[in-house]
């Protein structure tokens, strides 16, 4: 899986894979590989190269993951950001560019095996709560087939790959949503009484929700059966309050809210958040020993004290090939046992992230 790789960067993803799989990792361990990272990331990827110089940072200067400069999300859409030629990596992933559509964030993956192995990993444990045997899915969302540059595609289709029994399918293609097959099908599990999962964008969930207001019809979903939703509703279904939504998830499909999972990732990430249902608002969101994060103001990069609204900034030893380390442009806080997520920056906290883009972009560039 790593044959094709340079010798320094296989060594790299076979350490890192070991680190993955471990049950866990000390401060200093995460910090040991952080820094190891980062120095393979700046002797490999010269756009971070020259941004790291610009701020008088060098591998020698950083002895702890919170020492590392974070790279603005905004400049995955600018700038290439991997430590290996792009021609040669298995995969990219793509932003939806609902923004600007002729600019997108590209995320490149010399390799598809770290990122698989943060995925699967994760949601064994945080979705699937350790069990081993298979569930029933329906998915929400396009397959990995329509969209091979969705991290999201890529990540559903592993779910159904390793955690799918049969009887899993697709109800969302590119061209749009089979609401009569997903409600012909959900009636299927309801009367089966085996355990059933539905997983997708949350605007498909919305459209779900409004099929079955307009109809009147309740669903009981089998005891066991859970929700992952992965958030999104912006553009492409009306905005629903969380709350609202999960109690008329609750309502409608039978599941009660704390199996209702709501997953917060993102294109520049390589591993995914989890919270615990959503039965107390907001949830608590965190990683595994694999991810690290922490709350700034957007200008300064200050860390910013437990429960002080600001930036999330998240460090992932699984994005190995383009920067452990960014800044994102949602807002947070600080909790015990991780984060709230509290929605998009607006804004000063807004301008402040995009100050930091063209900040990155002006030190980036040659």
């Amino acid at each position: 899986m790593t044959a094709s790789l340079p010798a320094h960067t296989a060594l790299l993803v076979a350490d890192l894979l070991e680190f993955i799989a471990q049950g866990g990792c000390t401060d200093d361990e995460f910090d040991a590989m952080a820094a190891r990272l980062f120095a393979h990331q700046v002797a490999h990827n010269g756009a971070y190269r020259r941004f790291c110089q610009r701020r008088g940072i060098t591998p020698r200067r950083v002895s702890r993951w919170q020492d590392i400069p974070a790279v603005p999300i905004g400049a995955f859409k600018e700038a290439t950001l991997s430590c290996e030629p792009t021609e040669a990596c298995e995969r990219v992933f793509m932003t939806s560019g609902t923004t600007r559509a002729e600019l997108v964030g590209r995320h490149w993956h010399p390799t598809m095996a770290v990122w698989d192995a943060s995925m699967l990993r994760n949601f064994a444990r945080r979705f699937m709560a350790g069990e081993d045997s298979r569930i029933p899915m329906a998915v929400l969302f396009p397959p990995e087939s329509e969209l091979a540059n969705s991290s999201l595609a890529r990540y559903l289709s592993q779910a159904v790959r390793h955690f799918g029994s049969a009887g899993s399918a697709w109800f969302v293609t590119t061209a749009g949503m089979d609401t009569p097959g997903l409600l012909a099908r959900l009636r299927q599990a309801e009367r089966s009484g085996e355990a059933f999962a539905v997983l997708g964008a949350s605007y498909s969930f919305v459209h779900l929700l409004d099929t079955l207001a307009a109809s009147g019809e309740r669903l009981r979903l089998p005891a066991g059966s859970r929700i992952l939703d992965t958030g999104g509703m912006k553009g492409r279904s009306r905005e629903v309050p969380p709350a609202q939504f999960y109690e008329a998830l609750a309502d409608r499909l039978g599941v009660p809210r704390e199996r209702c999972i709501n997953m917060y990732g993102m294109t520049e990430l390589s591993t995914q958040f989890y919270d615990a249902g959503n039965a107390v608002l907001p949830s608590v969101k965190s990683g595994p020993h694999w991810i690290r994060s922490r709350v700034v103001d957007p200008l300064s990069g200050a860390q910013l004290p437990a429960g002080t609204r600001g930036i999330l900034v998240h460090c992932d030893l699984a994005s190995f090939n383009s920067a452990t380390t960014i800044l994102t442009e949602d807002v947070g806080v600080a909790v015990e046992g991780g984060f709230h997520l509290l929605g998009r920056a607006e804004g000063a906290q807004a301008k402040g992230c995009s100050l930091a883009a063209e900040e990155f972009l002006q030190a980036s560039t040659p």
